[in-house]
């Protein structure tokens, strides 16, 4: 089958610079993320060049200020390019959500100082996050974590390890929670640590069945020292940090989600409309028809849902039910819709020769990071209900 470039989605941007910025996004994307993807994919190779690309072009700061080098843009437009990113290649757009992931407590609850030293090299200075809160012993119960920092003087003396870390062992910079009191919640307070500080180091990276090319990694903290300047918000308070970290990076992740689910219909559309078979294509059989609307379908509401939750998100609203809405949707869509796909291209879709199948592999992960979507279902429960009696 010949190659097809994707035709642009239909989108409703609230500025001329995000129009312009999403043609900016689209041409990268187009140009120098997706042709390289299966071949990188399938060797497990890390695009650090990529990201180093995004940075230069602005694209690693899109919801922060541009005081410190941030892009000033809404966070309706940031998921847009976080699409378009994901349509082309899911490590690359996964990344930026993780770095941005990363960035968000420094930037929501940091000091005026805090931001001025950090924020500058970590927006457009090329660095690139990694966010450390699951552990071994605590995934979704994340406020059982044991990594402990003690205080020692102006310092903080980290040990512990993390799992599930992207970027492990490639991140300039961690922000890590970690325990400075008693158990539970109110225990937890967050750090930015330098990724080359002296006591870490990350396990070989884990051997995935999808998003070969993006390292994820357990990291060991060895006696990590960090400063207190480098303590984000107050003590006790990094728990309450993560939780609202999260809210956004869910949005990041059914924005990746949409998008590998647009580009498993562009395959399974161009393949469908070219595929003869009875003497016609077989995108002329009701059956199959009708599992493109129902795809096309399923993807146009998935983005309405997330864009909806982003702009009560820009205006200053609750929107952690819709979070969690979002992500639960739009990952369950992106895994209805790629297992679609594959079974449109038929012995082909189950080949290595057409992306469908990877596409199918990366939508699995995504119903899994940034809490599962039984946890998600946990989340829009306590909104409607309360919280569960013991």
């Amino acid at each position: 089958m010949p190659d097809r470039a994707p035709q642009p989605v239909d989108r409703l941007l609230p500025t001329d610079e995000a129009r312009d910025l999403l043609t900016l996004v689209r041409d990268i994307a187009q140009r120098e993320v997706a042709p390289r993807a299966a071949e990188e994919e399938e060797a497990g190779r890390f695009p650090r060049e990529l990201f180093t690309l995004l940075s230069e072009s602005g694209l690693l700061g899109l919801p922060y200020d541009s005081e410190y080098g941030g892009g000033d843009q809404p966070y309706e437009v940031y998921l847009q390019v976080l699409e378009e990113l994901a349509r082309a290649r899911l490590t690359v757009a996964l990344g930026v959500s993780v770095h941005t992931l990363a960035t968000y407590p420094l930037a929501a609850f940091g000091t005026k100082e805090q931001h001025a030293e950090h924020l500058p090299a970590m927006l457009g200075g090329g660095l690139l996050g990694g966010y450390c809160l699951s552990e071994p012993s605590s995934g979704s119960d994340a406020a059982s974590l044991r990594t402990r920092a003690v205080r020692d003087g102006d310092d903080w003396v980290i040990h512990g390890t993390k799992a599930w870390i992207t970027h492990g062992g490639v991140a300039d910079f961690y922000t890590v929670m970690a325990r400075t009191g008693g158990e539970g919640a109110r225990g937890i307070s967050a750090f930015l640590v330098p990724g080359d500080a002296a006591g870490i180091s990350a396990a070989a990276p884990e051997k995935k069945m999808g998003m070969k090319g993006s390292p994820t990694a357990q990291v060991h903290f060895d006696g990590v020292r960090v400063s207190d300047a480098r303590r984000i918000g107050e003590e006790g308070q990094g728990f309450a940090i993560a939780l609202s970290a999260l809210d956004g990076g869910r949005l990041g992740i059914a924005a990746c989600a949409i998008g590998v689910a647009q580009a498993a219909l562009d395959e399974a559309v161009g393949y469908a409309t070219e595929r003869r078979q009875f003497g016609r294509p077989i995108a002329d059989f009701q059956g199959l028809r009708f599992m493109l609307a129902d795809m096309a379908t399923q993807i146009e509401a998935g983005r309405a849902l997330y864009l909806a939750a982003a702009r009560l998100r820009d205006a200053g609203r609750p929107f952690g039910r819709q979070a969690a809405m979002a992500k639960l949707h739009c990952t369950d869509t992106a895994m209805r819709v790629t297992t679609d796909a594959v079974q449109i291209l038929g012995g082909y879709g189950y080949t290595a020769d057409f992306p469908a199948e990877r596409y199918m592999r990366e939508a699995k992960v995504l119903q899994i990071v940034e809490g599962t979507n039984q946890i998600q279902r946990m989340v829009i429960a306590r909104h409607l209900a309360g919280p569960e009696t013991r």
